[in-house]
């Protein structure tokens, strides 16, 4: 890498700033831009980073620079916000991340030894555990799960309680155990539907979901992985079944809806086994 390609990045996100900045001049700027706060930002920034997810699992170079970029802009955006509240600044951020990660890699950066993933992940536990204040707690795991999980999406936060209360043996024997109590959920959120107790059921369906979200760890399964390709699958098949009613899809029969979505889902299936031979073939 030359000099000239080194120093790009730095000059391009300079510029970023700049645009950023006058953006938000009160003398000038764009009016939404001038409205937008930490918090107002926050579905924005949600939305981007799972644009990135996405772009990610399609295997999208063009539309992964972009969706990073726009990723990219949220963090300018909220440190050019805090800049101006004479909080912290895009430095201040890049800084402290730089920090963070030759502290947490002993390994890399000074003289410790990680010969393997695991051993990297054990010794980055433990070195953010010695940076978290030492306030006497008697539930000190439970604060951390706690903390860890507030700002990640439900399922995301699931898997992280469950793969770290099993690492200290509260665990079923077996993964029968496991389906034994996805069963006895799923009965006490039939019986709450059945009862119309609106509250009961969003309670126990958490539960069947959190206890589906420990088979998923027992099986090194990705709860969003899969509801995500679900999602993708579902919208090809309707998009398929809407085609051929020429998106008149009110009043038609269930029946009919059905056959559709059989066909649909079928061709799919012989798109995909056809596509899997070609690629075979050259």
């Amino acid at each position: 890498m030359d000099a000239e390609q080194h120093l790009a990045p730095t000059e391009a996100i300079a510029e970023l700033v700049n645009i950023v900045a006058q953006l938000r001049d009160p003398k000038g700027g764009c009016p939404w831009d001038l409205e937008q706060t930490h918090a107002s930002l926050i579905p924005c920034m949600l939305e981007e980073a799972h644009e990135v997810a996405d772009a990610i699992r399609n295997s999208d170079d063009n539309h992964l620079s972009e969706e990073l970029g726009d990723l990219l802009l949220q963090v300018v955006l909220h440190a050019q916000i805090a800049n101006e509240e004479g909080r912290f600044n895009l430095e201040d951020i890049a800084r402290g991340i730089s920090a963070k990660l030759i502290r947490r890699h002993p390994h890399v950066f000074a003289n410790a030894v990680a010969n393997d993933s695991e051993a990297v992940r054990q010794s980055w536990e433990s070195i953010k555990a010695s940076e978290q204040p030492s306030a006497a707690s008697n539930s000190p795991l439970s604060d951390r799960l706690r903390s860890k999980i507030r700002g990640q999406p439900a399922l995301a936060g699931a898997m992280a309680i469950s793969k770290k209360v099993a690492n200290v043996g509260f665990e079923w024997n077996t993964i029968n155990g496991v389906w034994e109590k996805v069963d006895e959920e799923l009965e006490e959120l039939k019986e709450a539907v059945e009862h119309e107790d609106q509250a009961h059921a969003q309670t126990e369906l958490g539960d069947v979901l959190f206890t589906l979200v420990n088979v998923a760890r027992w099986r090194g399964l990705s709860p969003e992985e899969g509801l995500a390709g679900t999602n993708e699958r579902f919208l090809e098949r309707f998009s398929r079944v809407e085609a051929a009613l020429e998106g008149k899809l009110s009043g038609q029969s269930l029946a009919e809806l059905e056959q559709l979505w059989q066909t649909a889902k079928a061709a799919i299936r012989e798109e995909s086994k056809a596509k899997k031979i070609s690629n075979q073939l050259t």
